[in-house]
């Protein structure tokens, strides 16, 4: 079933067996938003009932983190960190780096996680990833809370020098960050359902772009004859700009912002074509 229409003719629901490479579900998902709410809310929760210290992992999961990078890298290493406080500079390429991995392993494992509520009733298919991204932006507000209040306390001039700065900034780091996940996890959600072999290939690549993201290192200290091979990676300028809104420090052009912003938008728009086109197919194969 790949789509459901009120119709004028008579008919209350019409369902066609057909699929579309261009089947936008814009008026569905608005009709489905409470839906869409109420999956976040049981995702969220889902995630923090029954444990030890429920919502606070989202604080202390950074925060290890973080203290684990300041004792390995600053301590240990010695790697620069372009000047900024090291406690500022890992903790905002965690958070941003937490928000992309969650968007793109939950969004590429949508069918596999999702597969038996699929079978037993129809909504849009898009509703489950949207959940994911909406979750995780709730996580990266709790978590931002910390990194802006430990920004506030270290160096509280950083932030009041420009705050339409760091406004701006911080929209666009995260449209591009989350839009990125979001696509890429469209695309991978179609091959996870027929090949699950591949979920060992997401779990790998997540591992090894974090390496080629700025998120342990300022993007500065890269030999400038391979950095152009890093600035392909668009997760790069992104992390480097909201550095540069909240800290002053950042390296990245203008050039490298639209390369990320369109390499944001090819991949949601080629991802929600595939999924448009195989999403109700996979119901077979899950």
């Amino acid at each position: 079933m790949n789509e459901i229409e009120p119709q004028k003719n008579g008919w209350t629901w019409e369902i066609k067996p057909e699929s579309f490479w261009f089947q936008w579900e814009l008026p569905q998902l608005w009709r489905y938003r409470h839906l869409l709410l109420r999956i976040v809310r049981r995702d969220f929760l889902i995630h923090h009932q029954q444990t030890l210290l429920g919502p606070l992992w989202i604080l202390f999961q950074p925060m290890i983190i973080l203290v684990i990078y300041l004792l390995i890298f600053e301590k240990a290493v010695g790697l620069s960190t372009d000047g900024l406080p090291p406690t500022l500079f890992y903790l905002s390429g965690i958070i941003l780096w937490t928000l992309f991995s969650e968007c793109f392993t939950g969004t590429a494992f949508t069918f596999i996680q999702n597969g038996t509520l699929f079978g037993k009733v129809y909504f849009p298919r898009l509703i489950i990833p949207l959940s994911v991204v909406l979750v995780n932006f709730i996580r990266f507000g709790i978590q931002f809370s910390i990194f802006f209040f430990l920004l506030l306390a270290i160096d509280s001039s950083r932030i009041t020098d420009d705050p339409l700065r760091w406004i701006l900034c911080l929209s666009f780091s995260l449209m591009v960050i989350a839009g990125l996940g979001l696509g890429l996890g469209l695309v991978f959600s179609i091959v996870t359902a027929k090949y699950r072999d591949l979920v060992n290939v997401i779990h790998l690549i997540v591992r090894l772009l974090m390496f080629a993201t700025p998120v342990i290192y300022p993007l500065s200290i890269v030999n400038p004859d391979v950095r152009i091979w890093f600035n392909l990676n668009p997760l790069c300028s992104v992390v480097e700009l909201f550095r540069f809104g909240f800290m002053g420090e950042g390296t990245f052009t203008g050039l490298q912002l639209l390369y990320s912003f369109s390499c944001m938008a090819l991949l949601i728009l080629t991802g929600s074509l595939l999924f448009n086109k195989f999403g109700n197919k996979l119901q077979d194969v899950i």
